[in-house]
């Protein structure tokens, strides 16, 4: 069952933007991270939620790094909701491992209700926090891009020293290429 749940648990990039997300999921799927591990307990990590999401916020966002022909989702296809996610400017050296579990742990819940997400590290942390108006005690982590998937992914297996960048078919299929178990394993 987690087998199955890791891995239709994508990096989806296009949504069908239309179908909403209500706050209550994503203040449900915020409580998965909530009872996520946190190092040392100190639970630094904080959450801006955005059900309805305006064109700053997609804008402030780098998509695909090497599909480089490609800005992100044309509009029709963009996330129905965002969640920021925050941790104070002072936070502990842990907080990005943090942010790390607690995402993983709202994305396998969205999977889990048929939803997709991206997380992305690549944004202009200014603009948003002007835009959205987070006070400036709270530093961006990264920001959870939402929604119901409207892409296929496909894994694909490389073998050692293959190519580990993703990519897009002729039909669109978006290929991430992923290691062997095999190799993986040192010993």
């Amino acid at each position: 069952m987690m087998r199955q749940l890791v891995a239709r648990n994508r990096s989806y990039r296009r949504f069908e933007q239309g179908t909403a997300i209500s706050k209550q999921t994503l203040r449900d799927l915020v409580d998965l991270a909530r009872l996520s591990p946190s190092a040392a307990n100190l639970q630094t990590l904080r959450f801006w939620l955005i059900e309805h999401p305006h064109g700053i916020l997609f804008e402030s966002l780098k998509w695909a790094n090497y599909l480089k022909d490609w800005d992100g989702p044309e509009e029709g296809e963009r996330p129905a909701a965002y969640i920021v996610v925050l941790c104070a400017r002072n936070c502990s050296k842990f907080s990005y491992i943090d942010a790390g579990i607690a995402c993983q742990s709202i994305v396998l819940g969205a999977t889990e209700l048929g939803l997709g997400g991206c997380m992305i590290a690549a944004v202009d942390k200014d603009k948003v926090h002007e835009a959205l108006q987070i006070p400036k005690e709270w530093e961006i982590v990264l920001v959870l891009a939402l929604g119901v998937p409207a892409e296929e992914v496909v894994i694909d297996n490389i073998a050692p020293g293959g190519n580990i960048e993703y990519w897009r078919d002729e039909r669109d299929r978006h290929h991430v290429p992923k290691r062997e178990l095999d190799t993986l394993i040192l010993n």
